[in-house]
C-alpha cells in the first residue's frame, strides 16, 4: 500500500456524508487536505472540527465555472502539486420520465457530469506536468446498471464513466491513475429527498463507503484499481 503521509489531497463534496468521512480518514493517515463543498456553513463546521485552516477549504458550487476557477486558484496558492483528487460531489434526482423536467435533467448533468469535467480542466494539467496523480470519481452503481426512474441520474453517471475512460486513454504515457467507484445503496443524505421505498438499515454505512475510498487512495504505485463495485446485499424494498 502507498502511504498517504504528506500527500496533497483535494476532497470535493466534503460536506456530504461520504466526503466528510473520507476527509477524516485521509487526515488520520497524514494527508495534507484541501476541502470543498457546496454548503458553506457545513464546510466551515467540518473544517473547524478537523482543525483545517481557512486557507485550506473553499465553498464552491461547481455548476459555476468561475467557482471552479476560484477553487483551483485557492488550492494552488497553498499546495504546488495535487497528488489525489477525490470527487465525492453529486446530486440524485430519481423520478419517472413523465414527471422529470428539462430543468432537472440539465441540473443533474451540470452537477454530475459538467462539474467533473471542469475539475479535470482545472486540476489535470498539474498532474500532467508531474506525470503522476490519482483521480477518484463515484459514478455509483447506476452508472453501470440503470433502474426505472433514474433517466437523469444514469445519463449523467454513464456520461461520467465514458468521459473518464476516454481521458484514461489520453494519459497512457503518464503515471496518472483513474478509478471509478460504482457504489450503490449508501445510507446517506442522498435518500432524504427521494420518494422511493428503500430499506436504509440494510444499506452500506457512509463511514464504510468512505473507507473504500480511503483504501483506493493507497493504491500501490505498481498497479491501478480501474474500478471498484461496492453494494449492500439488498437495499430495495420488495
Amino acid at each position: 500500500m502507498e502511504s498517504l503521509r504528506g500527500k496533497n489531497v483535494l476532497v470535493v463534496g466534503a460536506t456530504g456524508d461520504i466526503g466528510a468521512h473520507t476527509a477524516r480518514l485521509l487526515q488520520g493517515s497524514g494527508a495534507n487536505l484541501f476541502l470543498s463543498g457546496r454548503d458553506a456553513g457545513g464546510l466551515q463546521t467540518l473544517a473547524s472540527s478537523m482543525g483545517v485552516p481557512a486557507s485550506q477549504y473553499c465553498a464552491a458550487d461547481l455548476q459555476d465555472p468561475a467557482a471552479v476557477e476560484l477553487l483551483a486558484k485557492q488550492y494552488f496558492a497553498i499546495f504546488p502539486v495535487i497528488d489525489i483528487l477525490v470527487n465525492a460531489s453529486g446530486i440524485g434526482i430519481i423520478k419517472p420520465l413523465d414527471t422529470l423536467s428539462e430543468g432537472e435533467m440539465i441540473q443533474t448533468l451540470q452537477v454530475n457530469l459538467l462539474a467533473p469535467f471542469r475539475l479535470l480542466k482545472a486540476f489535470l494539467p498539474a498532474m500532467k506536468t508531474a506525470k503522476k496523480g490519482l483521480i477518484i470519481n463515484i459514478p455509483g452503481v447506476l452508472g453501470k446498471v440503470p433502474m426505472a426512474g433514474a433517466a437523469a441520474y444514469s445519463a449523467s453517471k454513464y456520461g461520467l464513466v465514458g468521459m473518464m475512460q476516454s481521458v484514461r486513454e489520453e494519459l497512457k504515457r503518464t503515471d496518472i491513475r483513474i478509478t471509478n467507484v460504482f457504489m450503490g445503496g449508501v445510507n446517506s443524505g442522498f435518500w432524504d429527498t427521494i420518494d422511493l421505498r428503500v430499506q436504509r438499515d440494510k444499506m452500506i454505512q457512509p463511514e464504510e463507503a468512505a473507507r473504500s475510498i480511503w483504501f483506493l487512495c493507497q493504491q500501490p504505485v505498481s498497479g491501478v484499481v480501474s474500478e471498484m463495485v461496492l453494494q449492500p446485499f439488498n437495499h430495495q424494498a420488495i
